[in-house]
C-alpha cells in the first residue's frame, strides 16, 4: 500500500473548487458507481454536452476523477485515491474542531473558571467602606 501524502494547498483548492458545484458533485458520485462515458454523464443533465465536458474538466484537473478514451467515448471514473486524501484533509479538520469543542467543554465545564462569579465579588469588596477603628 502506498503512503498517502498530505494534499497541497494548491490540490486543495482544485478539490474544493471541484466539488463547490452540485453538478460536479453529482458527476463524482455517478462515477464512483461505476465508470460512465461522457456522453451518457451529459444525457442527465439540461445543459449542453460542452457544458458537462467542462464539469468533467474541472474534476479532471482536481484529480478525483480519471478519464481515459476507449475507441471514439471517452470514459471517466472517479479516482478513490485523491478522495480518500479529500477525505484524510476534512478528518483533520473534523478533529481539529472536535478538541477544540472539547476543550471549551472542558472551560465551561470547570468550576473555577466562573469569572462572573470572581468579579462579582471583586466588586463587593472594593464597594465597602473602609471600616476604621
Amino acid at each position: 500500500m502506498v503512503a498517502q501524502r498530505e494534499l497541497s494547498e494548491a490540490e486543495v483548492d482544485r478539490v474544493f473548487h471541484a466539488l463547490a458545484t452540485s453538478t460536479r458533485r453529482d458527476i463524482l458520485r455517478r462515477t464512483i458507481e461505476r465508470e460512465q462515458s461522457v456522453s451518457t454523464l451529459a444525457s442527465e443533465y439540461e445543459m449542453s454536452f460542452a457544458a458537462v465536458q467542462k464539469h468533467v474538466a474541472v474534476l479532471e484537473a482536481a484529480n478525483l476523477i480519471v478519464k481515459r478514451a476507449e475507441g471514439r467515448e471517452r470514459l471517466v471514473r472517479a479516482n478513490p485515491e485523491m478522495i480518500a486524501r479529500a477525505r484524510a484533509l476534512l478528518a483533520r479538520y473534523e478533529e481539529l474542531w472536535r478538541s477544540r469543542i472539547a476543550r471549551l467543554d472542558d472551560l465551561l465545564a470547570s468550576p473555577s473558571t466562573s469569572s462572573g462569579t470572581q468579579r462579582e465579588d471583586t466588586h463587593k469588596k472594593n464597594d465597602r467602606p473602609e471600616e476604621r477603628d
